[in-house]
């Protein structure tokens, strides 16, 4: 019983020391723990409040549209002899297209001009008999009846000139649109025909479709409740967009609303306008959508923060502020808009104060802070 005792005291003396050992190594090992009432400095980011001029402006979604759209069709009913052109290249006005079997225009515009000529001996004849009776007509020798058949006749075969005339006119235009060429300047889409094929006035599919993309219109819609800013807007300068396509890390495309339509969307409560833009370089293609940022006004006093100073918390937006003895304030705000990287500041902060744009996962309202530079 004795020796059971003192081997049971020499097991518990040993375990002591082992976790007393532990202790020491795990110390040397860490950080030194914190002294009682000491409170951790976090090392934050800090940006001023700033004021200055910032744009008002809506950012909306937008659909890139052609300036100009034409779809070619025949004039004439003819078999198409020759394509000039290779799908989807550019076009300039005036530039042939498509050519069609000239010969049917080419025999048609004969039989005009050999009418007119028929037409032309026959009213040269006319006007000598003409001349004829009427000097017989003063003198008596011939009735009223005849001079007026004579006459009659005469003018008729005027007549008949000028419809021949017309009927040249005609069939040389007919001649004339059996080469077609391209109305506008753009770029050509899918060719729906081929040479061989017989192309009719009649047909309801185009030969080719053709777009004007420099320049371009880019579609948008706005809420109905912002149109009395538009329209203010307009009336005291011209009014700009800025378009990106999506993943597109350029400056964007800069062009002016040109249009704005007659009447809101009942169905969306929308209101069309369009912008019209340069588009030298075609990044903004028919079709496509596109990121707009319609300027309306600038504020020229705005109290700017950087967008990530501002948290979002269970009760709404909020910034931490940094005062003077270096601690910070949890400051509610009110967040007006955002702009790009920055957050128009309504109401909550001055110009001036610091607050933190990195490092607010570690805060708690009266933290201390130490500012780093970033």
């Amino acid at each position: 019983m004795v020796n059971s005792s003192r081997v049971g005291i020499y097991r518990s003396s040993v375990l002591v020391l082992l976790a007393l050992g532990a202790a020491s190594c795990s110390t040397a090992r860490g950080a030194t723990p914190r002294r009682s009432g000491e409170s951790e400095v976090v090392p934050v980011t800090v940006a001023p409040v700033a004021v200055r001029p910032m744009p008002v402006s809506l950012e909306v979604i937008g659909t890139v549209e052609p300036y100009s759209t034409v779809a070619v069709r025949s004039q004439v009913t003819g078999t198409l002899a020759e394509v000039r052109f290779r799908e989807g290249e550019d076009v300039r006005r005036g530039d042939v297209l498509f050519a069609i079997d000239p010969r049917p225009f080419d025999i048609a515009l004969e039989q005009a001009r050999a009418a007119l000529a028929k037409d032309t001996a026959q009213a040269a004849n006319a006007r000598i008999e003409l001349t004829r009776y009427t000097d017989l007509m003063q003198r008596g020798l011939v009735p009223r009846e005849q001079f007026d058949q004579v006459s009659t006749s005469a003018a008729a075969l005027e007549a008949a000139l000028r419809a021949d005339q017309a009927a040249i006119d005609n069939a040389a235009l007919q001649r004339e649109y059996a080469t077609i060429r391209a109305p506008i300047d753009g770029r050509t889409g899918a060719l729906m025909v081929h040479a061989g094929s017989l192309v009719r006035t009649t047909d309801s599919t185009p030969l080719v479709v053709i777009d004007q993309v420099t320049p371009a219109y880019v579609s948008f819609a706005i809420p109905q409740d912002r149109l009395d800013e538009v329209q203010a807007a307009r009336r005291t300068s011209v009014l700009r967009a800025v378009a990106r396509i999506p993943g597109d890390t350029g400056a964007g495309e800069t062009g002016d609303v040109s249009f704005v339509d007659n009447g809101v969307d009942t169905g969306t409560g929308t209101i069309r306008l369009k912008a019209t833009f340069p588009n030298t370089d075609r990044r903004l293609w028919p079709g496509r959508f596109a990121d707009v940022t319609l300027t309306l006004r600038t504020d020229a006093a705005a109290v700017v923060t950087p967008s990530q100073a501002v948290q979002v918390g269970q009760s709404g937006s909020y910034v931490f502020v940094v005062r003077p003895d270096d601690t910070v304030e949890s400051r509610p705000v009110v967040v007006a808009r955002t702009v790009g990287a920055d957050a128009v500041i309504a109401r909550g902060v001055t110009p001036g104060e610091r607050v933190v744009v990195d490092g607010q996962l570690r805060l708690v309202p009266g933290a201390r802070v130490r500012v780093t530079t970033p």
